[in-house]
């Protein structure tokens, strides 16, 4: 027999599972959620510093990209003097503090712009081509980040020079966050918000990146980063709690290295938030659910032993007796359903092996009621049977999971109650990086094609077209790069097809060029002057079109819901779930919020909702910051707070897992019930009736070696014993009492 077989581990099973479900119940629905900090007010804390180490990463790498591209440019041109290479790179570029140019072989300073750097605390005759970028300490304590370029001049080697602080740019963090950075020995390099500069929040920052340095990459899932990242819980006074996140600027093993990579910095953010002691468990309720579930998985396994397992268990006894040759006793036929069927029929053929053709004239165990007909005769109706048995008692199991169902839909928590005003706050602040981010990132590439205007020879196509060709490939936000006179016309290009409007290539800044189609065109125009010529006619324009996967990345950040950059008359441009150039935003809540913001300032607010309630934020770009201001574009983000970390929320899903759970386990069990016993029972009963009837030329198969496939073969060796007529013998007939054509002790098939 099968190990999985039969009716009996189908019923074993259910009582069995139906406990450890009352188990569960009791231990998940019964204890109370994890006091102190809410789980979505640590993973907020970490994602905001993730979006700062993320920030932070990407200036330093930009940093040095431009910077080597720079001298890159510089190099394969005339012979600059150093004093021009510096200048033409504040105009392009506004971000460094201080750059300067240093003779390689003797050390001497050739020219130097902005702040004094810090160079006597840099070796730079040992340094290779390209140096990693280095954190230098000058003599008043303060941390600069030091990028290097190496170039040649006229046979002269040549180092470029930038300094900048290392503080995120961009980052939102509030009044009431507190945004450290820290570097590989715990040290605090920069700080910002409210009580960072205390030795408390320096400690704490420290051991928050002692933390991330010991850790391996974060699982927060897709969205840039994949450094050490994760959330810490300190005591506070009274009755708050400091929350701390923290985020390694690191890449992880499969990644490609960066230049930021190597300097061991973390981005530690704290806040404070009050105690949550509120309890979550449902004592009451989880006792009274195992209980019921308990006395459930009785009543049913009950059942089903008394309607189904013992009379399938005493029919196989039944039929194995008569399969054996022992006709002596009558069949015990069971009062209900298949079991019946196939008793009756079974005791039919037993009287018809003994040589009576009509019904038993004996007293047999279970007499057929009076006015009923005779079963095993293939005639009458079967109203009722097994599988009544199991509809009602799965509606019986289904009772429980449904009963918990709706419980967690009448005691669903208020939200305005219940999600935090630091969520809210949280949310606008990330979505106010994110937006700082796509902005900053459209602007440095306006600010690239500045600086390829003032070092690309557009009368010389092959060289022009190297050049742009280096800067596709060094920026990985283009989709393509040219050169166009003065009526739009191109001259050399770089990377896939042009398709800004040639009116659009000749006026500077950056512009969004289609309001339609299927893929939205965002160009940065350059203006490069010629000397010597007319201004309209002797004016070359670089101009670079932006990849609309280069803005999806950076609105791609873990944790913080559905997000879309949308366009002044609120068309989306991208956004990370997906979408439809130039559509709309698919919630109508946050659409009403969009058209609200009429100022630089963004805002965030609980969206409530008897269905989906949602913390959503907008945040416009700032006008006064670049040139990607001027397009009036807007970031919008939204997040469910059924799924956020709270512990009312958590509660409500422990009594979902177990209801579900609940009508899994019913389903499973009854469903194999009927897969394995009832349903091959009724197919056995309508061949045992039919082989009762006269039938003698259907061979009986048994569909699984259990029970029920034993009373099959047993059939089946009955089925060889009778004579094969196709029509019964009239009773008083001399033929009314047939031989057997075979010996009960050697059955066989027929020839």
């Amino acid at each position: 027999m099968a190990v999985l077989g039969g009716v009996r581990p189908p019923l074993a099973a259910l009582p069995v599972l139906l406990a450890l479900v009352a188990g569960l119940t009791v231990f998940a629905v019964g204890s109370d959620a994890e006091r102190g900090v809410p789980e979505a007010v640590l993973s907020s804390q970490q994602h905001i510093a993730e979006d700062g180490a993320v920030a932070l990463q990407g200036a330093v790498d930009q940093s040095v990209t431009d910077l080597r591209a720079a001298g890159a440019d510089f190099g394969d041109s005339k012979s600059v003097p150093a004093d021009a290479m510096l200048t033409r790179l504040d105009r392009s570029y506004r971000k460094w503090r201080g750059t300067a140019v240093v003779d390689v072989s003797t050390g001497r300073l050739l020219a130097s712009h902005g702040e004094a750097l810090p160079l006597g605390k840099v070796n730079l005759r040992g340094l290779p081509a390209n140096p990693p970028p280095r954190l230098v300490r000058d003599d008043s304590g303060v941390t600069r980040l030091l990028a290097f370029a190496t170039l040649s001049q006229g046979g002269r080697q040549e180092l470029l020079v930038a300094s900048q602080s290392v503080k995120p740019p961009g980052i939102s963090v509030g009044g009431k966050h507190t945004l450290n950075v820290v570097d590989r020995g715990g040290a605090t390099l920069t700080s910002a918000g409210p009580g960072s500069g205390t030795d408390r929040a320096k400690e704490l920052a420290g051991t928050a990146a002692r933390e991330a340095q010991s850790r391996g990459p974060s699982d927060t899932g897709a969205g840039g980063f994949d450094g050490p990242s994760g959330s810490l819980v300190r005591a506070a006074d009274g009755n708050s709690r400091t929350a701390v996140g923290y985020a390694a600027v690191a890449r992880g093993a499969a990644a490609k290295e960066s230049p930021s990579s190597e300097l061991g910095l973390t981005v530690v953010t704290t806040v404070q938030t009050e105690r949550h002691g509120a309890g979550t468990g449902h004592l009451r309720l989880a006792l009274l659910a195992a209980a019921v579930l308990l006395a459930l998985a009785a009543g049913v396994t009950a059942a089903l032993h008394m309607l189904v397992q013992r009379p399938v268990l005493r029919l196989r006894r039944e039929a194995l007796r008569l399969g054996s040759g022992d006709l002596t006793a009558p069949v015990h036929v069971p009062r209900f359903g298949e079991p019946a069927r196939v008793g009756a029929a079974l005791e039919a053929l037993r009287l018809q092996l003994r040589g009576r053709g009509g019904p038993s004239q004996e007293t047999v165990a279970q007499p057929p009621a009076k006015g009923r007909v005779p079963r095993g005769t293939g005639k009458g109706r079967h109203r009722l049977g097994l599988r009544t048995v199991l509809v009602m008692c799965a509606f019986a199991l289904l009772a429980w999971p449904a009963s918990m169902l709706l419980t967690v839909g009448s005691t669903l928590p208020r939200p305005a109650a219940v999600v935090p005003r630091l969520l809210s706050d949280d949310q606008r602040q990330r979505t106010e990086t994110t937006a700082d981010r796509v902005r900053r990132g459209i602007n440095d590439g306006y600010a690239d094609l500045a600086h390829l205007a003032t070092v690309i020879d557009t009368s010389r196509s092959e060289e022009a077209r190297k050049v742009l060709d280096r800067s596709l490939e060094q920026h990985g936000r283009y989709r393509s790069l040219y050169v166009v006179d003065g009526t739009g016309e191109i001259l050399a290009r770089a990377g896939g097809e042009a398709r800004t409007p040639n009116k659009a290539r000749i006026r500077a800044g950056v512009r969004q060029t289609n309001t339609s189609g299927r893929e939205p065109v965002l160009a940065a125009v350059a203006a490069q002057p010629v000397k010597g010529a007319p201004t309209k006619v002797g004016r070359h324009y670089v101009v670079g079109e932006f990849k609309v996967q280069y803005l999806t990345g950076i609105l791609n950040r873990p944790g913080l819901g559905s997000v879309w950059l949308v366009d002044s008359a609120h068309r989306v441009i991208a956004s990370n779930k997906g979408f439809v150039a130039f559509g709309r935003v698919s919630d109508g809540r946050l659409r009403a919020q969009m058209k609200a913001v009429r100022t630089t300032k963004g805002s965030a607010e609980l969206l409530l909702g008897w269905r989906d309630p949602a913390v959503a934020a907008v945040a416009p770009f700032n006008e006064k910051r670049g040139v990607a201001g001027a397009l009036g574009w807007q970031v919008a983000s939204i997040k469910p707070v059924l799924w956020m970390g709270l512990p009312e929320y958590e509660a409500q899903r422990r009594i979902m897992l177990v209801g579900l759970l609940g009508l899994t386990t019913g389903a499973l069990c009854v469903s194999w019930l009927y897969l394995v016993v009832v349903r091959p029972l009724r197919e056995l009963a309508r061949g045992a009736e039919a082989l009762a009837a006269g039938d003698r030329r259907t061979v009986l198969y048994p569909r699984y070696h259990d029970e029920v496939g034993s009373v099959a073969r047993s059939l089946e060796l009955i089925r060889q014993r009778l004579p094969r007529t196709d029509t019964p013998p009239a009773p008083g007939s001399p033929d009314a009492a047939p031989t057997p054509s075979t010996s009960p002790s050697g059955p066989g098939p027929r020839s």
